[in-house]
């Protein structure tokens, strides 16, 4: 099999485009699938932690992912300062910001390029988890990734492309509001929103709505090019 990385492949019909943004709704919106397809969204968010650690300089030391969809990133470097604030703030935004560069790859019909490159962080971040529950989830979501690359037609590619793609812009989304709720009840006191309000001197509301802001502008633009509008 001949991989061509930079190629771009033909895209899908209007039809499978609206169908995998619903097939992501259906994912995020029930309480009891969210459940379960929240661990992607979780691993999208540890890995935003860990990727901005290191390129912020700081010494990345695990990554744990946890069966609740929790999960926790430990760096280690100064305690204050810009690495810190920009690592603190990189979870929650990531995921959101990672459907915006896959729908930016899907608008130029670059689904083998963005599949190797979602294949290639999970293998990055797989290194660095270091719980058996947090292992398996990677391995899982590694080895679809790749069967699909590998063993299935463009047709399935792209399809599957966009419902990832879709489910990481629709799926960023819910977490902020699931944060604001847990804060209106008194609870996540020690949320990456309250860490930027102890850092910056900014209250952690502010950062919630910074989160809201990243993920919703972030689903509008990018659902904007997946559907070629």
């Amino acid at each position: 099999m001949t991989l061509d990385l930079l190629g771009t492949q033909p895209a899908p019909t209007q039809w499978i485009v609206i169908a995998t943004a619903v097939a992501a709704l259906a994912a995020v919106v029930p309480r009891s699938i969210w459940r379960l397809s929240r661990n992607a969204v979780t691993i999208a968010h540890e890995g935003g932690h860990g990727l901005v650690a290191i390129a912020t300089r700081r010494r990345l030391q695990s990554i744990r992912l946890h069966s609740d969809t929790s999960g926790l990133t430990v760096s280690r470097g100064r305690p204050t300062g810009l690495g810190m604030i920009l690592t603190a703030a990189a979870g929650y935004t990531a995921a959101p910001l990672l459907g915006l560069g896959g729908a930016a790859l899907l608008a130029g019909h670059r689904v083998t390029l963005l599949l190797w490159l979602a294949t290639a962080l999970l293998v990055a971040l797989l290194v660095m988890v270091r719980n058996a529950y947090g292992i398996f989830i990677v391995l899982l979501t590694g080895a679809l990734f790749l069967l699909v690359s590998w063993l299935t037609g463009p047709d399935v590619q792209s399809a599957f492309a966009y419902a990832v793609v879709w489910f990481l812009l629709v799926g960023g989304v819910r977490p902020a509001f699931e944060l604001q709720a847990k804060r209106r009840h008194g609870g996540a006191g020690d949320s990456d929103a309250d860490q930027l309000g102890r850092l910056t001197h900014v209250p952690p509301t502010l950062w919630l709505l910074f989160f809201h802001a990243v993920s919703l502008c972030c689903l509008i633009g990018g659902g904007r090019w997946l559907l070629g509008v």
